[in-house]
């Protein structure tokens, strides 16, 4: 595993003397060792051989430095700043970028603020929800640009994940993961894929597998200039880089639902899913959120077998344990089902289906499909955008309900849960949308949210930033059209949004949807 003895050159990239007296802070992973001092940041490759990574000469070390810079260019130009040798002179002397013999590479790059990594704004509680749409940008334009690799990924592709997670569990977990646990997993990881290898192979010959980033969780994402930028992205093997790009996003979705962050998880999905367009993707979630957990498991394990007896050690460990818990847990979710909610406009359709989207169904959560944003983007607009009075017109509005229908048929034959957020004022397409359900054999909920005609305009003046275009006149019209008899279950939208959400909760549960404890 270990094949060559750094000691000397990490003495020197330790030593306050190496940075100009400046502090050394010095960061550990399985893989590299990062010196933090003054403006820069110093990245050493160790020099170890994995089943998955080989960074064992110093040969090696220099080309997947360059490697990384070139790729992590791509989203974070202004951190990567080069590759540079540590040299050592005719004296024994090791300097950096010297003029001695090169006997290692260190990746250099700006220092930012580490108060800004994504995964300690969630550890101090103050990673912002609203924050998951610019995240979802951000991968979903890196995605769409990143270059196609159908050479990778595909059936083939995740086989060799599944193979490699079990490996692992053998060779650095046998004593420490309860093994019947270790089994169930690979032997559901396998039956899963079985299930979608077609689908894997088909998404491969589509272009969905491409040159992506490969360790997409929190702490590979800092703000800078209040933007998500993503960083330290995978150069030392194209099976881990070179994937679905929805296997890709699981990672993060993963992160942020281990750290008990659901309607994060929740809500950049849904905006991923809304920039991406990529429907066909959800039905593979169970399988890659699974597989992501046992990738960390297995090298939390791995990463505690190279610091030996140490606290960290024991704390690698039991991240490891819990990572394969989760792993087991994503595999045997619950079933889909369909909840559509109902009213006029200013009734906080909108409200409750964000506040019951990460309770229902499988992880993360329901797909939110909301009828404003659908036609707003059939008409080619953004989002907060106002439409003419033509984007409102009969055909535009049954094209909007035959979208919503389609995308929620898409989404719950994947598997998955849905939530469409839509007036459904007329009751044939609340027959539309119960149909969806009944074709797939998927309980359905139909909530209709009530309140006074005062509380629904005040709602719809204090709205800001929001797809939503309804005015005072609009509720006064379809409050004079009506809605006909409603069969659906009614819920007093005058209450709080807690009270709201509650009873919308229990209605579910009494419509045998699927719904999850709170987190």
């Amino acid at each position: 595993m270990i094949t060559e003895d750094q000691a000397a050159v990490i003495d020197f990239l330790a030593s306050p003397s190496t940075h100009g007296g400046a502090a050394v802070e010095r960061v550990d992973t399985h893989s590299a060792i990062v010196f933090l001092a003054g403006p820069r940041a110093w990245k050493l490759k160790r020099a170890v051989r994995f089943d998955y990574l080989d960074f064992s000469t110093a040969d090696r070390r220099k080309a997947m430095s360059e490697a990384e810079v070139e790729l992590n260019r791509r989203t974070a130009p202004t951190i990567y700043r080069g590759v540079v040798p540590v040299t050592r002179a005719s004296d024994s002397a090791l300097a950096l970028n010297g003029h001695g013999t090169p006997v290692d590479w260190l990746v250099e790059m700006n220092r930012f603020d580490e108060r800004l990594l994504l995964d300690r704004l969630a550890e101090g509680g103050s990673l912002d929800v609203a924050l998951m749409r610019s995240l979802a940008s951000a991968v979903a334009r890196f995605h769409a640009a990143a270059q196609h690799r159908a050479d990778h990924g595909g059936n083939a592709g995740m086989q060799w994940v599944i193979e490699g997670n079990a490996a692992g569990f053998a060779e650095f977990g046998a004593n420490l993961f309860e093994p019947s646990v270790s089994s169930r997993v690979t032997a559901a990881a396998r039956a899963e894929l079985g299930r979608h290898g077609g689908v894997l192979d088909a998404r491969q010959g589509a272009g969905f597998v491409r040159q992506c980033h490969g360790d997409l969780h929190l702490r590979n994402i800092v703000l800078l200039d209040d933007q998500p930028t993503l960083f330290d992205a995978v150069e030392f093997n194209d099976e881990i880089a070179c994937i679905d790009v929805m296997y890709d996003l699981s990672f993060l979705l993963m992160d942020l639902w281990r750290r008990r962050l659901p309607m994060h998880a929740n809500a950049l999905l849904n905006d991923y899913l809304a920039e991406s367009n990529d429907w066909d993707g959800v039905s593979l979630l169970p399988l890659f959120l699974s597989c992501r957990a046992a990738v960390r498991a297995k090298t939390s394990a791995t990463a505690a077998s190279v610091q030996g007896e140490s606290t960290g050690a024991m704390e690698l460990q039991q991240s490891a344990r819990e990572y394969l818990a989760l792993a087991d847990r994503l595999l045997h979710d619950a079933g889909p089902c369909v909840v559509a909610i109902g009213g006029f406009s200013g009734s906080g359709k909108s409200t409750l289906a964000l506040g019951l989207a990460p309770r229902v169904g499988r992880v993360p959560g329901a797909v939110v499909l909301r009828s404003d944003e659908i036609r707003k983007r059939l008409c080619g607009v953004p989002v907060l955008e106002r439409l003419s009075a033509e984007g409102y017109s009969a055909t535009v509005s049954q094209e909007v309900y035959a979208t919503l229908a389609r995308h929620a048929g898409t989404v719950v034959r994947a598997g998955h849960s849905v939530i469409i957020d839509a007036v459904f004022a007329d009751s044939g397409e609340r027959a539309a949308i119960e149909g969806v359900a009944a074709d797939a054999s998927v309980p359905f909920a139909g909530l209709w949210l009530d309140a006074p005609t005062p509380i629904l305009t005040e709602r719809i003046r204090r709205r800001e930033g929001d797809a939503s275009d309804a005015t005072a006149d609009v509720v006064r019209m379809q409050l004079t059209k009506g809605s006909g008899a409603i069969g659906w279950r009614r819920i007093d939208a005058s209450a709080s949004v807690a009270t709201i959400l509650e009873n919308g909760l229990r209605f579910l549960a009494n419509e045998q949807v699927p719904i999850r404890p709170s987190e």
